[in-house]
């Protein structure tokens, strides 16, 4: 991983958008700062668009598009996405038809109830109520749960059937088989019209933590705060001098200088 002074003029230049994670990169433990908000702002002066991928619920996604001066928001790490058509209004974009998300949630609903007879000490998230795709323990968030719980809770949901994540703060349990990079690559699609090979090309990532690995891998130009954990099986291209919101902040401000200077 190279410095964010690294970045090179000419492929900051070069993008059209920027995709980025919320919890421990734009924001400070679920806090939001005045530096990181009024990024948004400067980005999106500097001609970027700007699409949030994370692991938080549609619900968060739906509020975020419409007061952020953000283009879209793909949620629970990448099955459902939101923004905002040209005629205005929240459009959801979810791949599934509501009879087979039905089935899901009902699927979901069981290996949950299994997994917390099994391991008593997971508690649910505090925001799975605007859930659509999966459900999230709380790992680190509010609490904190050990390594080798979490690792059991996975192990067990998989002979169950089912498919986790995990993120700084969350464990997500689902049956979707998306992730943030096919996620916001469809959404990217569906959205602007742009192919996955120009989407991988034309907009940046930054994120923090392992559940980003997709895109860390997916994506040509990537940047991880300074807070930056896990083991993704490729690690972002570049690095910032300071953690979470301020490492958001401080990686805007390369990119609108070298984009505007």
């Amino acid at each position: 991983m190279q410095p964010i002074e690294h970045l090179p003029a000419a492929e900051a230049q070069g993008l059209e958008g920027l995709l980025f994670d919320l919890d421990d990169t734009l924001l400070d433990h679920g806090r939001l700062t005045e530096a990181a908000y009024s990024s948004l702002f400067r980005l999106r002066e500097s001609g970027l668009r700007l699409v949030a991928v994370t692991g938080r619920p549609s619900g968060w996604g739906e509020m975020l598009v419409r007061q952020w001066p953000i283009d879209g928001a793909v949620t629970e790490n990448g099955a459902i996405a939101l923004h905002v058509p040209a005629g205005g209004g929240v459009s959801r974009l979810d791949p599934l038809g509501e009879s087979e998300r039905r089935i899901r949630r009902m699927h979901v609903a069981e290996v949950v109830a299994r997994m917390r007879e099994r391991f008593p000490e997971l508690r649910p998230a505090d925001d799975v109520g605007a859930r659509i795709s999966d459900f999230t323990f709380d790992i680190g968030e509010r609490q904190r749960v050990a390594p080798e719980v979490r690792q059991a809770a996975e192990a067990f949901a998989h002979e169950l059937g089912a498919r986790t994540q995990a993120s700084s703060v969350h464990l997500h349990v689902t049956f979707d088989a998306d992730d943030k990079a096919t996620g916001a690559v469809r959404f990217l699609r569906m959205a602007f019209g742009l192919d996955a090979t120009l989407a991988r090309f034309r907009f940046a990532f930054i994120g923090d933590s392992e559940n980003d690995a997709a895109c860390f891998a997916g994506f040509r130009t990537t940047i991880g705060v300074r807070n930056f954990s896990g083991r993704p099986s490729v690690t972002p291209r570049f690095l910032t001098a300071a953690a979470r919101g301020a490492g958001f902040a401080e990686a805007a401000g390369r990119l609108v200088a070298l984009r505007t200077g």
